[in-house]
């Protein structure tokens, strides 16, 4: 959610930490703040501003010079957005300064206790606890110094510390919220997210919870909370600095949007095995006679990625014939769920840092499961604490607003249930006819997105409704689910989703003609029962957008989408719905890449 940016080396450190910001701003934010020094004028110098990065570029002063600095994007917790709030956080004298992402829970107990020694604090924040407690450790080294402070935190935290008595260094430490260190030539690197990072180098080492670091310009050095040295070998980032870009686009939800068909077909690219009409997936862990041995799949995520998971799932009962279901993660872990030694636990998360869904899986380990990640970011916590997965290639996706990650991600669901299903009982012959259609994805994908001036003007069609319904039946319900989601998130519309099957138990009250409903009609077993919710609808006076295989007679109007396979048909009804919100929003003057109180990583509970 928040976002860290921090460098030391030789070149003038404002201008590096304002890209970074400025590289970090998709995670959402309210306000920002740099501080800065050099080993010739240890003395911190601040600046903070309430607003976007381009309000804290406008206070920084000309004369701004240091070749060491911490900077922070802050999405809001403990207290209202403002300059006092925002990061970073100095003590009384000045001489520490702090950025941190996460939630301290134990703040107010610390709060109180350093009000009761005589500690003024100028913020609402839990952060401001941490800069004073850093301050008045009595430790000889900053290294100490923070070790003392965290040992008296609850909560998560990925923290950067400068100090002016240790001019030449910046201490750092993770827990629950993701540190990424960026090893560059004689100048050093720290971030919450590679993308502040690959402008300068593709070199990176990923903190593990309870891991701090010590960065000083020519050497970096990795070591726990409790001294101990570690090993910490740096990979190279896959993504380019220029992925980061719009690339032409108006905004990166329109450029993520259309980047769908090359990204599909980069997941599937090396996967698919002609020869016994199934897939490689080498990450999972998971060898023939443990995967017979499977005998439930629960998959877990949050907003997206459990719309994701819940595709998922229904592709796995529906291809290998495992008993699936998906579950919010937020919940999964507070109902003292009964976890199953022949339960195979999947959890999805795009940043593969989510914090729902990393304490879900922390859970299920001490419990002894067995947890696959299905993530886009390669060597994030999830993908280093489960047991194998998937990586689903979707590339960088800057948008809040998920799209082209969401589609790889049931793309990704789709080779693994085709994987389960040739170990078990599904055929030859369906196995080549699934691969059949995830080939012809992309080219269904890119035929779709080719329509888009015919979705923007259904959008302008609908753009001035105060709520709408999303209805769809089993492989359609998933999708209605996203897809009105989709539009709460960019357009704030008030939106609904309902299998079609429950209109009559209750939501047909909400149908009026200012209440348009969007109806998932694939052309498979349930068409006639999909046209019936139609004229359920028709009959009082509700107005119909439909996504379909062919015109739909009782709808206002139709997007024909190609059709693919039954079961692979939903990846491809839920793409022209992403445009639609776009388009909707677009028509509603939003903010579309930054919509209001979201954050792209959501890495507090």
């Amino acid at each position: 959610m928040c976002g860290i940016v921090g460098y030391i080396g030789k070149r003038d450190v404002a201008p590096l930490l304002l890209e970074g910001l400025q590289r970090l701003e998709y995670r959402g934010y309210d306000s920002s703040g740099i501080v800065i020094s050099s080993p010739k004028s240890p003395a911190l110098k601040m600046v903070k501003a309430k607003g976007r990065v381009r309000e804290l570029e406008a206070r920084v002063p000309k004369r701004f010079a240091g070749s060491t600095g911490i900077a922070h994007t802050r999405w809001a917790t403990h207290g209202a957005p403002s300059d006092l709030n925002a990061h970073p956080h100095l003590d009384a004298e000045g001489k520490v300064a702090v950025v941190h992402n996460g939630i301290i829970d134990n703040a107010s107990d610390l709060r109180a206790r350093l009000n009761a020694d005589g500690v003024e604090f100028l913020s609402e924040t839990d952060t401001e606890v941490l800069t004073h407690l850093i301050a008045r450790s009595p430790a000889a080294t900053l290294e100490e110094k923070v070790r003392e402070a965290l040992r008296l935190i609850e909560g998560t935290y990925g923290i950067a510390v400068m100090h002016a008595d240790f001019p030449d260094r910046i201490v750092v430490a993770r827990n629950g919220s993701p540190v990424v260190l960026g090893i560059g030539e004689k100048e050093m690197f720290v971030a919450s997210d590679v993308a502040a990072l690959v402008s300068h180098t593709r070199q990176v080492v990923t903190l593990d919870d309870g891991e701090m670091a010590t960065l000083k310009a020519d050497d970096f050095r990795t070591y726990t909370t409790e001294g101990s040295t570690t090993s910490a070998t740096p990979t190279t980032v896959e993504w380019e600095a220029e992925s980061y870009d719009m690339s032409g686009h108006d905004t990166y939800m329109h450029k993520e949007i259309s980047e769908q068909a090359e990204a599909v077909d980069r997941v599937l690219r090396g996967r698919i095995d002609d020869r016994f009409s199934t897939v490689h997936l080498g990450g999972l862990n998971l060898d023939a006679r443990d995967a017979r041995g499977v005998r439930r799949v629960k998959i877990l995520g949050c907003g997206t990625s459990y719309h994701a998971g819940q595709m998922g799932a229904q592709l796995i009962e529906e291809l290998a014939r495992i008993p699936a279901d998906a579950e919010p993660a937020s919940e999964f872990r507070y109902r003292n769920p009964v976890v199953d030694p022949d339960t195979l636990y999947v959890a999805v998360s795009q940043s593969g840092e989510t914090y729902d869904v990393l304490a879900a899986v922390q859970e299920l380990k001490r419990k002894g499961a067995r947890v696959l990640g299905v993530v886009n970011v390669v060597g994030s916590a999830i993908a280093r604490e489960t047991d194998g997965g998937v990586y689903v290639h979707a590339g960088p996706e800057v948008c809040v607003v998920s799209t082209k990650c969401f589609t790889n991600t049931v793309v990704s669901f789709a080779l693994l249930a085709l994987h389960l299903g040739r170990i078990r009982d599904l055929s030859v012959a369906d196995g080549k006819r699934i691969i059949a259609g995830l080939r012809k994805l992309p080219g269904q994908i890119a035929e779709i997105l080719d329509r888009e001036d015919e979705i923007e003007k259904l959008a302008g069609e609908y753009a001035d409704a105060r709520s709408m319904m999303f209805i769809g039946r089993v492989r359609g319900y998933p999708v209605a689910r996203e897809a009105s989601l989709k539009l709460k998130e960019v357009s704030y519309i008030h939106a609904e989703a309902y299998p079609a099957s429950e209109l009559k138990h209750g939501p047909l009250a909400l149908i009026e003609p200012a209440m348009p409903t969007v109806a998932i009609v694939p052309d498979d077993d349930l068409l006639e029962k999909n046209r019936a919710a139609l004229e359920e609808i028709k009959a009082r006076d509700g107005r119909i957008l439909a996504v379909a295989h062919q015109e739909q007679p009782k709808a206002d109007h139709t997007i024909v989408v190609p059709k693919n396979e039954d079961e692979l048909d939903p990846i491809l009804m839920g793409i022209p719905l992403q445009l639609l919100a776009y388009h909707t929003a677009l028509n509603l003057g939003r903010d579309i890449d930054k919509p209001r109180n979201l954050a792209k990583s959501v890495t507090v509970e």
